[in-house]
């Protein structure tokens, strides 16, 4: 069936904080779309790029570029009622900070990022003026001004109670512009459980030079894959969350009754899944290999590791995981293939 677009209104004005590869390709195609699309990022070579030669969308989806109004957080000047917040998870509490004076009394921020930055945008805007959200397309900041979308992937929405409320139908109807198969849910944290579920596996590759698709198609390597999701459903099932899956990924076949055909033919589907991408490898990997610069890694799974501990349920991959991420960023440990089998058994340094 065809999806039946709204029509675009001026009253429609958006807020993209954090125009990098999230944001900027989100940016752009409403843009496109005719939406009154305002961006703010921090890097000010980028924001000066994208003020002098527009915005460039790379890759196999298509090309393009559109000029676009942005501005760094210091000379933000507005109010809005919609604000999409995708910066790093680290940058989270920051950038909520910064743009609350920005946000209407009757406004909401769409954390469209990774991790569970919802619990962190609702202490500082308020639960009412917070919406969760999924996202598994895959983009890449190749330059200032250029971002690379190599590859489609799922977008879903929720509000954070579950609840179905026509601001949600609105912002979905937007969303259709940039992602035609965009949903909403009323499971919004299983979608996200699910992606901590997959993104553990997208760090565990980072920790190597291979690409994700070589990672996830290696037998060598999916037995330590597989317990160090395991450990995250664990804790999930713990909180009463029921992940969703998504691209592939089947939180189901990692849960402690899962067999192994079914994580096999998850993995199968994985690796399926991210050969049709032409982002080879993941964000974690070129913060660590081009950019030289912290990951998301404690962000994303410290409310895991606290969540765990307080349910008294044993993660040791995943805080190995953490412990070899942490040594990798810091340059005291190569990205290598050896360091999978660290992850199988590692004591860290004290």
């Amino acid at each position: 069936m065809a999806v039946i677009l709204d029509k675009v209104s001026s009253a429609d004005q958006i807020l993209i904080w954090g125009a990098g590869a999230i944001g900027g390709t989100v940016a752009c195609y409403l843009s496109r779309a005719g939406f009154d699309i305002s961006a703010v990022d921090a890097n000010r070579e980028h924001v000066q790029a994208v003020r002098e030669r527009g915005l460039s969308i790379t890759g196999p989806i298509e090309t393009f570029t559109l000029p676009l109004r942005i501005s760094t957080p210091a000379d933000l000047v507005g109010l809005w009622k919609i604000i999409f917040l995708c910066t790093k998870a680290l940058h989270t509490e920051a950038a909520a900070q910064q743009l609350l004076p920005h946000l209407a009394a009757d406004g909401v921020v769409i954390s469209l990022q990774n991790g569970f930055n919802e619990l962190i945008i609702s202490h500082a805007v308020g639960h009412q003026r917070t919406m969760g959200a999924f996202i598994n397309f895959g983009a890449d900041v190749l330059e200032p001004g250029v971002v690379h979308f190599g590859g489609r992937g799922a977008v879903v929405i929720g509000e954070l109670d579950g609840s179905q409320t026509e601001r949600l139908g609105r912002i979905h109807r937007i969303l259709l512009h940039f992602e035609p198969g965009a949903i909403t849910s009323d499971n919004i944290w299983g979608y996200l459980w699910g992606k901590m579920g997959y993104g553990s596996l997208l760090f565990a590759s980072a920790l190597t030079p291979s690409s994700i698709v070589e990672v996830l198609d290696s037998r060598d390597t999916r037995p330590v894959l597989t317990a160090l999701v395991r450990e995250i459903m664990a804790v999930a099932v713990a909180e009463g969350v029921m992940p969703i899956s998504f691209n592939g990924y089947d939180p189901a076949a990692f849960a402690a009754n899962g067999t192994a055909a079914a994580i096999d033919a998850s993995f199968e589907a994985m690796v399926a899944f991210n050969r049709r991408s032409a982002k080879t490898h993941s964000g974690v990997w070129r913060d660590i290999a081009l950019h030289h610069r912290k990951t998301e890694c404690d962000a994303q799974f410290a409310p895991i590791v606290n969540l765990a501990r307080r349910r008294g349920i044993a993660i040791p991959h995943l805080q190995r995981l953490i412990a070899l991420m942490q040594e990798v960023e810091s340059g005291a440990r190569p990205q290598a293939l050896n360091n999978l089998e660290r992850l199988a058994a590692y004591t860290p340094a004290c």
